[in-house]
């Protein structure tokens, strides 16, 4: 591993410490923190504006990590899936799902994750480590050149990363300090810039970080509830035992957040399971005073699952009741399923051929 520091993984104010630490006035770290995330920039002589003894030191020191190389494949929808080596040589996964008006990119937080549902692929891995925030931006940073090296033919979207969801591998909120470390960099205005109602981050339900997501950051929440009662989410959720229902709903109602914005409950239709017209029924109950939004997600089939998707005739009748019942309900349709980049899917085989 490399023993000198990776800037990327600082956030503004670290940075400041750093430059301090090695003797230099604090207003150096926010002309690096300007110049670490500027496309096409690799070393540190190319940070002009400080002096060159200076970014000698820093040559010693430091370094900027960055994912070269990436593993790509590319869905028949557009959607391209980045298959990444991080320095001890483990995987993770990120997705880009590009429309016309917007990028939207599906990062990891986790190798793994520990939560274990019944109905993910990335469970069957079972925690690895957490990503630190380098790696996590890095994601971000690596899907960004990606986009500016396409053909503007070739291009479905913008050539930048405009929205991003902490939806790939991993329970973000079981990384939380490296999470937040990353929205601080990911949001800075020397960083990447973007905005946090453009960041969503989801949770399976980590009820005391929820809280504290909550107060220290204005990204948009998203919350997998997939079940209306203790006896299907235990099921299929585990951390339903330690975190049940009627906790996990209380946690929405006290979730800090501005009178405008909305939670996004994702709902996971499993035929037969969770699917009915009394299921329907039951969440619109259980969401009445929680400002929110629902996204309803037809099952991603895996022939190493038991699980299946509903008919499309069933998915609108679930729809329908929670129409009727005033909420805003979407579905999501499913994108990179040919290539398991879909919801659920993400499960890296180590010792895939990155060449």
């Amino acid at each position: 591993m490399n023993s000198r520091t990776d800037l990327r993984n600082l956030t503004q104010d670290e940075l400041v410490d750093y430059v301090e630490s090695l003797g230099q006035p604090g207003f150096r770290g926010r002309q690096i923190m300007a110049w670490l995330y500027r496309p096409g920039i690799t070393n540190f002589a190319e940070m002009t504006d400080l002096a060159k003894d200076f970014r000698q030191v820093l040559s010693e020191n430091a370094y900027m990590s960055s994912f070269n190389h990436p593993l790509t494949e590319r869905s028949k929808d557009g959607c391209v899936k980045f298959g990444f080596r991080l320095e001890d040589g483990k995987m993770i996964e990120s997705v880009l799902i590009p429309e016309p008006d917007r990028n939207t990119l599906c990062v990891s937080s986790q190798v793994g994750c520990a939560m274990n549902c019944s109905f993910c692929l990335t469970a069957t891995m079972g925690f690895v480590r957490n990503l630190n925030a380098a790696e996590i931006v890095n994601q971000v940073c690596a899907a960004g050149d990606f986009l500016r090296a396409e053909p503007e033919s070739e291009r479905i979207g913008p050539d930048r990363v405009t929205n991003i969801v902490f939806m790939g591998m991993g329970e973000p909120l079981n990384n939380l300090d490296n999470l937040l470390k990353s929205l601080s960099i990911l949001t800075e205005q020397r960083g990447l810039d973007l905005t946090n109602r453009r960041i969503t981050v989801s949770t399976c339900g980590i009820v005391p970080k929820m809280q504290i997501l909550g107060e220290n950051s204005t990204a948009n929440l998203a919350v997998s509830l997939h079940a209306v009662n203790d006896e299907t989410r235990d099921r299929l959720m585990p951390i339903n035992n330690r975190y049940p229902l009627a906790e996990l709903l209380e946690a929405c109602r006290t979730f800090p957040m501005a009178k405008r914005k909305r939670i996004m409950f994702e709902y996971i239709l499993l035929k037969g399971i969770n699917d009915s017209n009394d299921d329907a029924r039951q969440l619109a109950r259980i969401l009445r005073d929680i400002p929110c939004k629902i996204n309803l997600l037809p099952y991603n089939e895996s022939p190493t699952l038991p699980y299946r998707s509903p008919d499309h005739q069933r998915i609108l009748s679930f729809q329908k009741i929670l129409l009727d019942a005033r909420y805003s309900v979407f579905i999501r349709s499913s994108r990179g399923s040919d290539i398991s980049a879909a919801c659920g899917q993400l499960a890296r085989d180590e010792n895939a051929d990155l060449s």
